[in-house]
């Protein structure tokens, strides 16, 4: 009788390099930009301040700590993030958004729903309630800067023409 070793055959070696990177493709993105791409969506749509985020693929939901409260600037404006800003994710979309706020005309409307239109167009469309905001992807490639969500952060987030006083606005 023949002594087998347990790893004498090709067999197992070959099984293990067909699992091992099926298991890491599987496994958790390791920012929250490697989530948004491999869902279709661009990688700096949240910002640089991302504490840590969760994602249930089952139900599609996705929560994200941001290390507090703050104003970002886009290419299309000016934008505010909750500590916690919470949606469900699918492929080409963040949907029922909570936590995600976008000037418009002096007034802050919550984020509702951000999908990528057609992704030949490099549109994204933005809904806000009233109206749907069209941007280039290519304005969100890349994490913007979060400040704190003050008066005079947000004035600074605005620049040299931001209005005093809209903080009571929002």
């Amino acid at each position: 009788m023949a002594n087998i070793l347990p790893f004498s055959s090709p067999m197992p070696s070959l099984a293990f390099s067909i699992l091992v990177p099926l298991l890491f493709s599987f496994s958790s993105a390791a920012s929250i930009g490697d989530l948004l791409q491999a869902h279709g969506l661009p990688g700096g749509l949240l910002p640089k301040t991302v504490e840590s985020f969760s994602h249930d693929p089952s139900s599609g939901l996705l929560e994200v700590l941001i290390d507090h409260p703050c104003y970002a600037r886009y290419e299309g404006g000016l934008a505010f993030f909750d500590r916690e800003v919470r949606g469900n994710l699918s492929y080409g979309a963040l949907q029922g958004v909570v936590g995600w706020s976008q000037e418009e005309l002096f007034l802050w409307l919550p984020v509702k729903e951000i999908f990528v239109a057609d992704s030949d167009s490099g549109v994204i469309l933005f809904d806000i309630g009233v109206a749907r905001k069209r941007l280039p992807v290519s304005s969100f490639e890349d994490p913007p800067d979060c400040l704190p969500g003050t008066e005079d952060a947000a004035a600074a987030a605005l620049g040299p023409l931001g209005r005093k006083g809209f903080w009571q606005q929002r």
